[in-house]
C-alpha cells in the first residue's frame, strides 16, 4: 500500500508501519514508545533535499530543520548524513552551494539539471512526501520538549531513589501520594 517503485522495479515497503517500532534513540525524536527506524529508503533523503531547496534556497541546517517539522517533531536527521547527500547533489550538478554571506555556511540552490531531474522522478518525490506526511499525522507533534524534559527528570529521580534500597511504610505512601498529586494536577490542566 505504502510502497514506491525503484528504478530496477523491484517494490520497497515501509517496515513495521512506516518504519516505526521499538524505542527512540540517537538523532531520532520521539515517544509514544516506538522507535523510528530507518526513515529514508536509499536515495530517498537526495529527493527530499532536493525537492526542499527547489522551494528555497537553504542552508543545512534549515533543511535538517525543515526534515524535523515535517515529521512533526518525530525525526531529526544527522548533519552526518544530511551534508554528504548535499555533496552528492553539488558533484552530481542537480545543486550548488555558495558561501553565505554570515560565515562558513554554504547556502544550496537547485540547478536546471536538478529541476529537470526533480521532473523526471516527480512520482517517486510525491511518493516519499506522501509517506513522511501519514507519518507525521500518525506520529507527531508529540508532547512539547519542556514536557519531555520534565517526565524524564521524574523518571531520574524515582531511578535514583529506588536505587538507594528499599523504601519503608511512609517513603512509600510520600512517594506515591506525590505522583498521584501530579497525575491529578496534570488531568485538571
Amino acid at each position: 500500500m505504502y510502497g514506491h517503485r525503484h528504478s530496477c522495479g523491484e517494490r520497497r515497503y515501509a517496515r513495521h508501519g512506516f518504519g516505526l517500532g521499538g524505542r527512540f534513540g540517537g538523532h531520532q525524536r520521539g515517544g509514544r514508545g516506538g522507535r523510528l527506524g530507518r526513515v529514508f529508503d536509499q536515495g530517498d533523503l537526495r529527493y527530499v533535499l532536493l525537492q526542499l531547496i527547489s522551494e528555497q534556497p537553504r542552508h543545512g541546517y534549515e533543511l535538517i530543520k525543515a526534515i524535523e517539522e515535517k515529521f512533526g517533531g518525530m525525526y531529526s536527521p544527522s548533519p552526518g548524513i544530511v551534508y554528504p547527500n548535499l555533496n552528492l547533489l553539488e558533484e552530481l550538478g542537480y545543486a550548488r552551494s555558495e558561501p553565505a554571506a554570515e560565515g562558513t555556511r554554504k547556502l544550496y540552490t537547485i540547478t536546471e539539471e536538478g529541476t529537470n531531474y526533480l521532473a523526471a522522478n516527480r512520482a517517486a518525490v510525491d511518493a516519499i512526501f506522501a509517506r513522511i506526511a501519514e507519518i507525521s499525522r500518525a506520529y507527531g507533534g508529540g508532547p512539547a520538549p519542556e514536557i519531555q524534559r520534565a517526565t524524564r527528570n521524574l523518571e531520574a529521580a524515582l531511578r535514583i531513589r529506588l536505587g538507594k534500597g528499599p523504601l519503608d511504610a511512609t517513603q512509600l505512601s510520600r512517594i506515591t501520594e506525590a505522583l498521584d498529586h501530579a497525575a491529578g494536577e496534570i488531568e485538571r490542566s
